[in-house]
């Protein structure tokens, strides 16, 4: 890439999953860059969470608003523990989810190294502990916290492979470091631990029977999210969109549209479908959120302006897959 105090790379760099893809990963970090890296639910685009410039560069590179905050990401909770307050609750969620797919959103701790603009103004900061061995090896590498949202560009379907990423911010980022597709496929739990009851802000990869099994009551939902100063990442109300529009909850399917399956289930119409694909053909949630931002991409680019979704179960995993599309079929 250019100088690291530039902003435009000269071209991004496909890294391989090795000693070798990792130190140059993580020379980029130091040095201010930009590279995007596999966690276990999507790739992450990550910036030097302490350098106000590298932020900046996120927020650049994605199109993101910079009221939007982002999440930094640490490789074990120690470590964590420095850059926030944490309650009873918050230390007994890390302790049963950490690592893995759970943001905890807390109080900033007074001597955080977290930027204020990573944190987008806010006393509180969002926190993981990441649970991929790339994530973890290359967080210990750098040696600071790394601010990383999904590794596409604002308001698009999250990246769950190393290609997502390029087709999104090829020439935007310093490098990819590809590991493969991601496991979970949605983002994580967003969980705030601000005084009184945990509020769960964005479902994810921990289900909310996983929470209430840990906190010993139901998490607290926020009454609306408040799209001009969201409380934590992927709260606003247009998200994980594709260039099509997305139609949820689909009996029956129209002449050209695009159709996402789930199960046995078939609408009437379908085989009048331009493009189909089923999530999971035996009904499992756990493969259905691993496929649905790569499903979402691939009957993207079948050119259909409509991609029609059947119902999807709400409980466990259909909960957090359930928020991606309501997202996804919002008002641009």
């Amino acid at each position: 890439m250019n100088d690291p105090g530039s902003t435009v790379p000269a071209a991004t760099r496909r890294l391989g999953p090795d000693a070798s893809g990792l130190a140059e990963a993580a020379a980029l970090l130091r040095a201010g860059g930009l590279v995007a890296f596999p966690t276990e639910t999507v790739y992450g685009l990550g910036a030097d969470a302490t350098d106000a410039d590298a932020v900046t560069r996120i927020f650049a590179a994605k199109d993101r608003p910079r009221f939007n905050p982002l999440i930094a990401h640490l490789p074990e909770a120690e470590a964590a523990f420095a850059e926030g307050d944490f309650d009873e609750h918050a230390r007994r969620l890390a302790e049963a989810f950490w690592p893995g797919p759970l943001t905890l959103v807390v109080p900033a701790h007074p001597k955080t190294q977290i930027s204020d603009l990573a944190r987008a103004g806010l006393p509180s900061v969002a926190l993981r502990v990441p649970a991929h061995p790339l994530a973890q090896a290359l967080l210990a590498g750098v040696g600071r916290p790394v601010a990383a949202p999904s590794a596409n560009r604002s308001g698009r379907v999250s990246p769950t492979r190393a290609d997502h990423v390029l087709a999104d911010l090829a020439g935007r980022i310093g490098a990819v470091l590809d590991g493969g597709d991601t496991q979970v496929g949605v983002e994580s739990t967003v969980v705030a631990c601000l005084g009184g009851t945990p509020r769960l802000l964005r479902p994810g990869g921990i289900t909310r029977a996983a929470l209430r099994d840990i906190l010993g009551l139901e998490p607290a939902v926020p009454a609306s999210a408040d799209a001009d100063r969201p409380a934590g990442p992927g709260m606003l109300a247009s998200h994980y969109a594709p260039r099509a529009r997305v139609r949820l909850n689909a009996a029956q399917i129209e002449p050209g549209e695009a159709v996402l399956l789930f199960g046995s289930a078939r609408p009437a119409g379908h085989k009048r479908a331009c493009a189909a694909l089923n999530l999971s053909p035996s009904g499992d949630l756990a493969q259905a959120a691993a496929r649905l931002f790569g499903a979402l991409r691939d009957l993207d680019a079948s050119g259909a302006d409509t991609i029609a979704v059947v119902p999807i179960p709400a409980e466990g995993l259909g909960e957090a897959i359930g928020d991606r599309l309501a997202r996804a079929a919002a008002p641009r």
